[in-house]
């Protein structure tokens, strides 16, 4: 073991910075034990309930939650900006061809990254605060429509343009299918937009403050973000919750197949959160949002969530392991008719907004992230070997 002599003294920090305190923040928090958690000073779900995407947009890039009037005149604001650069939008097909399989999060750092240059976004320590604002909106309102385009380019069809008319979430899902959608099922994948914009410093957003404390452009620390939240321990879940029900497939075969898993140490997808020990409020909301839709697959759903808690609780005993935001998730945007495969881009969808505004905040601090790590390996210096000649 070694220790660099020449930095500060080390701290001793939990694996993966568990419960570490690394800034403050006024742009949201979780309170597990709580089973809450809020965007600035507001409630998230109470938001998700009773506002329009665009107005918790506003919320968390500008600090303050907008009258009626401001509202429309941002919400306009923001739909105009949805429209992609010529040389971007020539560039997708390529781009699409090459995720391939990977699908539209692959191909979207790519674009993200395109899309920067064109716009000439420079480091946000280059320019001042009203700039790098106007970076963020012009990414994040972007973000649909790159996302959409490649999906639709990968499965052979022409991408959508984007309208300024519809909302976010019905222009959304408008690109994406090609037809616009009703008023029930755009208020759904609104709400669940909402509820998922931010939450905490999570994977995705802690590397996109990092990329930020280094003063890169806003285009670099989304890059970034997206990376991040394209593992399958962080936004790969919601398609995976719905694998779950489908491997039951009937209620008779709930309770079996769920001990046969539980007893192999299997982890059940769509339950569990690392920092919720009470139900997901996201969970909890999102339910409502599916049993207004009703039906079987929503009745079945909500059999499976009861009785996994119940042989958890069981087999688990003291462990609080409930349904997380993905299961719902799930079952919202399958109901919605979004593809598996666009789950997790939806969800970034929604995180840009959410990453922009931690971009924001770290760019008000202009110390560079960066942390020391404990050497473990051979004992140094040790002599260099001479090269043997080759036979």
């Amino acid at each position: 073991m070694s220790v660099n002599r020449s930095a500060a003294p080390f701290v001793e920090v939990p694996r993966g910075l568990a419960g570490v305190v690394v800034t403050d923040t006024r742009v949201g928090d979780v309170r597990g034990l709580e089973g809450f958690y809020h965007y600035r000073q507001y409630s998230a779900v109470e938001l998700a309930r009773t506002r329009s995407f665009e107005d918790a947009w506003h919320l968390l890039v500008f600090g303050d939650l907008p009258d009626a009037g401001r509202g429309a005149v941002f919400a306009a604001e923001a739909a105009a900006l949805r429209r992609l650069p010529d040389d971007v939008r020539a560039a997708l097909p390529a781009i699409a061809a090459a995720a391939g399989r990977s699908g539209p999060l692959s191909g979207m750092r790519t674009a993200l990254s395109l899309l920067g240059a064109a716009k000439g976004f420079r480091p946000v320590y280059d320019i001042d605060a009203d700039r790098r604002r106007q970076d963020t909106l012009e990414a994040a309102a972007a973000v649909p429509t790159l996302l959409t385009a490649l999906y639709r380019l990968g499965k052979g069809l022409d991408p959508v343009e984007p309208r300024e008319d519809l909302s976010y979430a019905a222009n959304y899902l408008y690109m994406l299918t090609g037809a616009e959608p009703d008023e029930e099922r755009a208020r759904a994948i609104e709400q669940y937009l909402i509820s998922t914009i931010d939450h905490g410093f999570n994977a995705s957003t802690f590397t996109a403050r990092v990329i930020a404390s280094t003063g890169a452009d806003v285009a670099a620390c989304l890059v970034g973000a997206v990376a991040a939240l394209s593992g399958p321990l962080h936004g790969g879940a919601p398609s995976r919750a719905l694998d779950t029900l489908d491997a039951i497939a009937t209620p008779d075969r709930i309770d079996s197949w769920i001990r046969e898993r539980v007893v192999a140490g299997e982890r059940i997808m769509g339950f569990g959160h690392a920092i919720y020990r009470t139900e997901d409020p996201r969970s909890r909301m999102l339910r409502e949002v599916a049993q207004r839709f009703g039906g079987p697959r929503v009745d079945f759903a909500v059999e499976v969530e009861r009785r996994v808690e119940a042989i958890l609780a069981e087999l688990k005993p003291g462990r609080e392991l409930h349904t997380n935001v993905e299961f719902y998730a799930g079952v919202v945007m399958e109901l919605c008719g979004l593809p598996r495969e666009m789950f997790t881009p939806t969800f970034a969808a929604a995180r840009v907004v959410g990453w922009s505004a931690n971009i924001l905040e770290q760019a008000e601090d202009s110390k560079i992230i960066r942390p020391v790590a404990r050497y473990v390996g051979p004992r140094a210096p040790q002599a260099v070997p001479t090269a043997v000649p080759a036979a």
